[in-house]
C-alpha cells in the first residue's frame, strides 16, 4: 500500500515542504529511502525501526520504499523521521490516510519513540501559515507558534500521536493557533 505524508526540511535558513511517500509491499525485507537523503536522514530507517517498535506498533517485515520529493532538494537532518514512522503506520493500515492530510510532520525520534527537537521550527511555522497544521516536538511547539496563523500540535511521543491518529482522524490542538 501507498501512503503519503507531508514533512519539511530546512535548506539554509528556509524551510521546504516534502513529500514523504512510503511503499509497502511483499518480497524480501527491506528499507531504502530515496530523494537525495543525506547519511542522517538515511540512518533514520534504525531510529524508526525501533521507535516504532519500542512503542508498541508491529515493523513490517516487508519490502519498504521511502520517496522524498523533490528530489532535487537534499533533505539533512532527522527531523523526517516523524513523517517516515507515521507513513509506515498509514501505508500497513493502522491510521487512517485521511488522518495525515492537512498536517506537516516534523521531528526526530528517540528509539524509545520520543519525539525530540530540531532546528528551524520557526521556518516550518512560515512555510505551513495559513495552509497546514504543523506538528512538532514540545521543544519545538512555541517556536512554531511564534508564527501568526500557524496551528501547531506537539505530542512526547509517538504512540501518543500515532494513537490519536489511529483513533481520530481530527487532531484538536495542544498548544492551539498562533
Amino acid at each position: 500500500m501507498l501512503a503519503n505524508v507531508l514533512s519539511a526540511a530546512i535548506v539554509g535558513v528556509e524551510a521546504h515542504l516534502v513529500d514523504v511517500e512510503v511503499d509497502i509491499s511483499s518480497g524480501l525485507p527491506q528499507f531504502s529511502i530515496v530523494g537525495l537523503p543525506d547519511a542522517t536522514v538515511r540512518e533514520s530507517r534504525d531510529r524508526v525501526r525501533a521507535a516504532l517498535k519500542n512503542s508498541g506498533f508491529h515493523f513490517p517485515v516487508k519490502k519498504i520504499t521511502v520517496n522524498l520529493a523533490p528530489a532535487n532538494i537534499k533533505k539533512e537532518g532527522a527531523g523526517l523521521d516523524l513523517a517516515i514512522a507515521l507513513g509506515i503506520l498509514a501505508a500497513e493500515e493502522i491510521i487512517p490516510t485521511d488522518a495525515v492530510k492537512g498536517h506537516v510532520f516534523v521531528g526526530e525520534l528517540s528509539l524509545d519513540g520520543r519525539l525530540k527537537p530540531i532546528p528551524g521550527a520557526l521556518s516550518i511555522g512560515v512555510v505551513c501559515r495559513h495552509r497546514y497544521r504543523v506538528l512538532v516536538s514540545a521543544e519545538n511547539a512555541e517556536e512554531a507558534a511564534l508564527v501568526e496563523g500557524t496551528e501547531v500540535f506537539s505530542y512526547p511521543h509517538l504512540a501518543g500521536g500515532g494513537g490519536i491518529l489511529a483513533r481520530n482522524s481530527d487532531t484538536r490542538s495542544t498548544l492551539g493557533t498562533a
